[in-house]
């Protein structure tokens, strides 16, 4: 489970900012938003507002660069555009198998390099004092090397800096970073990051093709998200029942827009008064989402995995999104984790849903971007448990809110009117 993040210097962040799940345990409400596993409490779910083009996409594009470096996947990272600096900071740190690991580094996206990496193992004696152990040290800029495996340390200069240490050395030879390499490889595949406007649907379908208990779990999901439907299933070419043309249609969203995919969305078949139709076709835009989104979903809580979720509202009654995030909150769900961003106030519920420390705000002004918790506001300013916390954000009192001056397009189109008018007469 991903217990921090730590961005500088990367995308819309200048300055570090840091996005936590450590559950705030001084509160005792909502208990079952939180995963307690010695020596951590991790939550289970975190939601971020803010305003268009502030920076939410960012921290979930910062997330997927930190999935990318871990799997040694192609990295897409880009430095902020406003400072004259080319090196990327970014740090993780998280729960894997019981035990709690910090990776950090620093990439120069000009050179393609990674300048620094530092990996720890981190733990808590009796007393709850943290306790680093430092397995990996590289350093470029300040020549510091450092391997629990000793036999490394002097060779670490000589490998490549295009890739992480563990994925250059012959990990073979060396015990604690062929272990280092394993933990780093299996968290990374458990992290999915999905953007709502484009998401993938070929889990959905791997899943559907076979006939078992994850195939029914995710067909029950997507009947209970559409209550018309009837049934959801993927069946033979010759048992779909179309109109002559219907194969040339396509989704109205990106989402489902895939060619080399069609063939097999065309499969999927909902069932709506004993009538059976394609889904790509027929189905509403927030359902066919729905039936996208499903299987990262029901995967994720059957699997503990780490879902990531870029406006998670998009195209979604607001009844739906908080039976999401109430599953993900729910103490039947003992790993899994849900990070979204969202613009739906409804789901900004600290009386019923929420724990203050799983609401995040992005704020931007002149001075920079700001990443910061409703935890982070006190009793003292007038935010409780039993605030109405959907009224102090439509304030502004939180922040992070957008201030449209839409008046003044309207004043604008209606001024250039009658100056047009003026003219002709």
């Amino acid at each position: 489970m991903i217990i921090e993040i730590r961005v500088k210097n990367c995308f819309a962040f200048d300055q570090q900012v840091v996005f936590s799940m450590k559950a705030d345990m001084r509160s005792r409400k909502f208990g079952t938003n939180v995963f307690s596993e010695s020596p951590v409490n991790i939550l289970k779910v975190a939601g971020i507002y803010g305003a268009n083009n502030t920076g939410k996409t960012c921290l979930i594009k910062c997330i997927e660069a930190i999935k990318l470096i871990m799997a040694n996947g192609e990295l897409r990272l880009r430095s902020n555009m406003f400072i004259e600096n080319s090196i990327c900071e970014l740090g993780i740190t998280f729960l894997f198998e019981g035990e709690v690991y910090s990776y950090d580094f620093k990439y120069d996206v000009d050179k393609k390099e990674y300048i620094s990496e530092k990996f720890l193992k981190i733990q808590k004696d009796q007393y709850g004092n943290e306790k680093e152990e430092i397995w990996l040290i590289k350093d470029t800029e300040k020549q510091v090397y450092y391997s629990k495996d000793k036999n490394i340390e002097e060779m670490i200069p000589l490998f490549s800096h295009s890739k992480l240490l563990c994925y250059s050395a012959d990990t073979t030879w060396f015990e604690n970073l062929a272990t280092m390499k394993r933990i780093i490889m299996t968290f990374s595949s458990r992290i999915d990051i999905v953007n709502m406007d484009n998401i993938p649907i070929q889990k959905t379908i791997e899943i559907m093709k076979n006939k078992n208990d994850l195939q029914k779990k995710v067909v029950d999901f997507i009947k209970n998200a559409d209550l018309y439907m009837e049934n959801f299933e993927y069946v033979e070419e010759s048992q779909i029942a179309i109109k002559p043309g219907d194969e040339n249609e396509k989704a109205d969203e990106k989402a489902l827009d895939i060619p080399e995919l069609q063939l097999e969305q065309m499969r999927l078949v909902s069932t709506y008064k004993g009538v059976h139709v394609p889904s790509m076709t027929f189905d509403s835009t927030g359902t066919k989402k729905i039936s996208a989104l499903a299987g990262y979903i029901v995967k994720a809580l059957e699997q503990g995995r780490m879902l990531i979720v870029d406006e998670l509202d998009s195209s979604i009654h607001f009844k739906l999104t908080r039976a999401i995030v109430a599953m993900f909150n729910n103490e039947l769900n003992v790993k899994a984790q849900l990070i979204f961003t969202v613009h739906d106030i409804n789901l900004m519920d600290c009386k019923r849903l929420f724990r203050k420390e799983q609401i995040w705000f992005v704020h931007k002004d002149d001075s920079g971007v700001y990443l910061y918790s409703l935890g982070d506001f006190t009793a003292a300013q007038g935010v409780r448990d039993t605030t109405d916390i959907m009224e102090k954000y439509r304030k502004g009192i939180l922040g992070a809110l957008p201030d449209p001056e839409l008046i003044n397009t309207l004043l604008e189109i209606n001024g250039n009117k009658r100056e047009e008018e003026d003219d002709e007469q």
